[in-house]
């Protein structure tokens, strides 16, 4: 027999050391692929860019070339779409989105929107061996003798060749010669190109960068600009502000353009404009977890997850998946400290009815709804009845006086009274015969620390399952649910006392310590 109890004891033991491997790869596989994470109020920022194009129509087939967002390495493209009045067919491809409007006559509103989530490090260099090649501006013999002498004075500029040009050119204290070079009213975009055009005659290959920041609220903005120059040693390209000079592509900017490609094409139409707008909003991890397995390439295996169920099914689950934890606090408590309770889920029943009352006023129902149900069921006892229906008598007289409850809560604006239509009705019945069953038995004062002891639990349980984080975990991370299973077998084997029973023994381990102290006087004698 202790054969087979050390056999299933390591058995149970390796079950659980393999619940707890896959417990945790389960747990990084969802925080590294669909980016589940142990806060609760973690939601993940959704970001919408629409760019809107206006243009009058000039001839009787317009073609129109959107840009798309580069978001290689940046972004995740959760959704994308082109929203148009008309008779417009469009074209997705890799780079660019584009769109054919026949017999168009009115001025068109033409938008394209891109939604965008879950932002990486995008500030590191990226590395291309091809260089494009350099082409040298087209200045003037004035314009030439001016950008070289400026490049001599930008070498007492501190940082690389680009932030020594950026520095001379965002001097408050410009000389003329920089001013002769580049007013101070100068667009951003021809101040990025004169930009390149210095770098090209410094044999440093340049373009000029164009896309949106993510700014919360951003409307009808106009593209915002930077640069990009090539490091021949490292054969990266770095991007720079052209304001401050500053390296890195920011985490909020969403490149659109680089070099010589246009924003936007229009073939066909005239007095054409674009506006950029952002809108930021927040969504749960759950909802995301979706189109994050789709980029994964494991959307077969997320179909057939809880994640993937109706918000419905899942806000069920999810109080469902605390029950194990709940259950192994019931089993802790009974066998190992060894709190007598009615029944091993009467308590977590409970605790679940006082959720749903509050926990002051569902105490305060439960305690009275039982105190009346345990003098109608000591005034049965007189009637001899048999077990079944002297159960069904106190189902009756319970209904009853969960009624009288409701009346009295409704009418007298009493809260309290009316949280009692929570409460199971069969589970106070047990209750309530349960406990005058050990009154008769082992007489009240058992009976009552019993029902106490039940209380006790359920109070625990309550604090356990009406967590929100707790809830959060547990149904995030269901496969902890596996671990929970082996660790309440384990203790379905244990054999050691319980914590009540270390008082209980108390005193022969005294008498035997006393019994040894006497043995050892007897012997020096």
């Amino acid at each position: 027999m202790f054969k087979k109890l050390a056999i299933v004891r390591w058995s149970l033991f390796v079950g659980l050391i393999f619940s707890l491997l896959y417990a945790g790869f389960g747990i990084y596989y969802k925080q590294h692929f669909l980016n589940f994470t142990w806060e609760i109020d973690k939601k993940t920022p959704v970001w919408t860019i629409e760019a809107n194009l206006k243009f009058k129509p000039v001839s009787e087939n317009v073609e129109i070339v959107f840009s798309r967002p580069i978001v290689d390495g940046t972004f995740k493209i959760l959704d994308e779409n082109t929203i148009a009045k008309g008779n417009y067919t469009v074209q997705k491809k890799d780079r660019t989105i584009k769109l054919v409007g026949k017999n168009l006559k009115k001025t068109q509103n033409v938008y394209y929107r891109i939604l965008l989530y879950d932002t990486v490090d995008a500030k590191k260099a990226k590395k291309e061996n091809n260089p494009p090649k350099i082409v040298e501006p087209l200045f003037d013999d004035e314009t030439m003798m001016i950008a070289k002498e400026l490049l001599q004075v930008a070498k007492k500029e501190e940082g690389d060749n680009a932030q020594k040009i950026i520095a001379l050119l965002n001097n408050e204290e410009a000389t003329e010669l920089v001013q002769s070079f580049l007013p101070k009213r100068t667009k951003l975009k021809e101040k990025a190109e004169k930009i390149v055009d210095l770098l090209a005659l410094e044999n440093i290959p340049a373009r000029v960068i164009r896309g949106v920041h993510l700014v919360e609220g951003k409307k009808s903005v106009t593209a915002d600009v930077m640069i990009e120059a090539y490091n021949l040693n490292e054969k990266k390209w770095y991007v720079y502000n052209i304001e401050t000079g500053k390296t890195g592509l920011p985490a909020d900017f969403i490149v659109f353009q680089k070099g010589n490609a246009s924003l936007v094409d229009v073939i066909g139409g005239g007095d054409s404009s674009i506006k950029y707008s952002v809108l930021k909003s927040l969504n749960s991890s759950f909802s995301m977890a979706k189109h994050r397995s789709k980029n994964a390439d494991i959307e077969n295996f997320f179909s057939y997850s809880v994640y993937n169920l109706p918000l419905e099914q899942q806000n069920a689950l999810k109080w469902l998946m605390v029950f194990p934890l709940a259950i192994l606090v019931v089993v802790i408590l009974r066998n190992v400290i060894g709190i007598k309770t009615m029944g091993t889920f009467t308590p977590m029943l409970i605790s679940m009815a006082l959720v749903e009352t509050g926990f002051l006023k569902g105490l305060i129902c439960f305690s009275i709804v039982v105190g009346v149900g345990l003098f109608i069921r000591m005034c049965l006892s007189r009637l001899n009845l048999l077990l079944v229906p002297r159960i069904s008598a106190v189902v009756v007289f319970v209904i009853l006086l969960i009624q009288i409850f409701a009346i009295l809560g409704y009418q007298f604006d009493w809260q309290v009274a009316s949280s009692a239509l929570f409460f199971p009705i069969i589970i106070i019945a047990w209750v309530i015969e349960r406990g005058s069953i050990i009154w008769e038995e082992e007489g009240f004062k058992n009976a009552f620390k019993e029902m106490l002891y039940s209380l006790f639990a359920a109070i625990v349980i309550y604090f356990v399952i009406v967590n929100e984080s707790i809830r959060h975990i547990t149904f995030a991370f269901n496969e902890l649910n596996v671990v929970i299973l082996f660790l309440i077998m384990l203790l379905g084997i244990y054999t050691g006392y319980r914590l009540t029973e270390l008082k209980r023994f108390a005193p022969l381990v005294k008498s035997k310590k006393k019994l040894k102290k006497t043995n050892k006087r007897g012997g020096n004698v």
